[in-house]
C-alpha cells in the first residue's frame, strides 16, 4: 500500500484509512493524458485530466485530486496534487470535467518507465473516493504510464548576464528561483526550427502601479511584451520562430523590465522579476 506525502509543491495525500467501505459506488471514471509520452527531466509537460462523473454521483464537499508518479519499484518520484479548477462540490451527475495543468518535471535521479496513480480525497477526514479505474492500492488508481528521459534531451539553457544567485524555499528546497536584474540574458543552442518558450515567474505586484512591463527579445529584436502582474508563480508561453532566432549557432534571449526595486534591509540588489522555470521546446 502506498501512502506518501507530496514531494513538490502539492497538497499532502492522506494516510490510507482502514475504516472506509470498499463497497461505495464509483463517483467518476478518471483518465489522464500527457502532451508527450517521453518526458525529459526538467522539461515542461501538459497534463490533461478528465473525469466522467457517474450518473448517480453527488459530492458533499470539495475533494483534492492526488497524483503520484512512481518508478517500477513503487518509489514516489513526484506529485501533482491539486484542487480541480471546478471544485468537486460543483460537479453534476453525468457531467464530463476536463482541464489541463502544465508542470515542470522535477530533477529526480531516475531514467525509465514511470506509472501515474491518481485518486480523490478529503484532507479533513482522510476519506478517499471510489473511482472506476484500475485500483493498485487502497483507492489509488493507475491511469497512465510514460517514459522519463535524461535532462540532456532538453535544449540546454545558459543563464548569462543579469541574474542573481539561485535561491530556494527553506520549507521546500525543490522550489528554486532566480531574480533578474533590469536586463537578464539566457543563451541556448539554436534549434533551427520554431519553438515555444515556457516562462514561470512572479513579481512584487505590491510595489508597482501599474505593474512592471517585461520585454522579451531575441538577438535584440522584441518578440513579446507583457505586464508582470502575477503575485504568485504563473506560467506564460511565447512562440519563437526560426527566423526570429536567426542563423547563428547560439541564441540570446533577453528578459528586460522597465523598473526594478531593492529589497532594503542591507540587501542592495536590483531586482526585476522572479523566474522559477524557463524552458525552450522545439516544435
Amino acid at each position: 500500500m502506498l501512502c506518501a506525502a507530496a514531494l513538490a509543491g502539492g497538497a499532502v495525500a492522506p494516510a490510507c484509512s482502514r475504516n472506509q467501505s470498499d463497497k461505495s459506488p464509483a463517483v467518476a471514471t478518471p483518465s489522464l493524458s500527457l502532451s508527450k509520452d517521453r518526458v525529459p527531466i526538467g522539461s515542461a509537460v501538459t497534463l490533461t485530466y478528465k473525469f466522467q462523473v457517474a450518473p448517480d454521483a453527488s459530492f458533499d464537499r470539495n475533494y483534492y485530486v492526488f497524483v503520484h508518479v512512481l518508478d517500477p519499484e513503487g518509489e514516489q518520484m513526484w506529485t501533482d496534487d491539486h484542487l480541480p479548477p471546478t471544485p468537486t462540490g460543483q460537479w453534476k451527475a453525468g457531467q464530463t470535467i476536463e482541464y489541463k495543468r502544465t508542470i515542470f518535471v522535477p530533477n529526480y535521479p531516475y531514467i525509465g518507465p514511470a506509472d501515474v496513480r491518481l485518486g480523490m480525497y478529503d484532507p479533513a477526514t482522510n476519506r478517499r473516493l471510489a473511482l472506476n479505474a484500475q485500483e493498485v492500492s487502497r483507492r489509488e488508481y493507475l491511469v497512465t504510464r510514460f517514459q522519463v528521459q535524461p535532462q540532456s534531451e532538453n535544449v540546454f539553457l545558459i543563464y548569462k548576464d543579469g541574474w542573481h544567485q539561485p535561491e530556494s524555499d527553506a520549507k521546500n528546497p525543490s522550489v528554486e528561483w532566480q531574480w533578474t536584474k533590469k536586463t537578464a540574458t539566457i543563451n541556448f543552442r539554436n534549434p533551427r526550427k520554431d519553438a515555444t518558450l515556457y516562462l514561470e515567474f512572479d513579481a512584487r505586484t505590491d510595489l508597482f502601479n501599474p505593474p512592471q512591463q517585461v520585454t522579451l527579445s531575441l538577438g535584440g529584436q522584441s518578440i513579446a511584451q507583457f505586464a508582470a502582474d502575477a503575485k504568485n508563480p504563473t506560467l506564460k508561453t511565447f512562440p519563437m520562430t526560426a527566423a526570429q532566432m536567426g542563423n547563428g549557432d547560439m541564441v540570446d534571449l533577453t528578459i528586460a523590465v522597465d523598473r526594478t526595486f531593492s529589497p532594503g534591509n542591507n540587501d542592495p540588489r536590483e531586482l526585476g522579476i522572479r523566474v522559477f522555470h524557463a524552458y525552450v521546446e522545439p516544435k
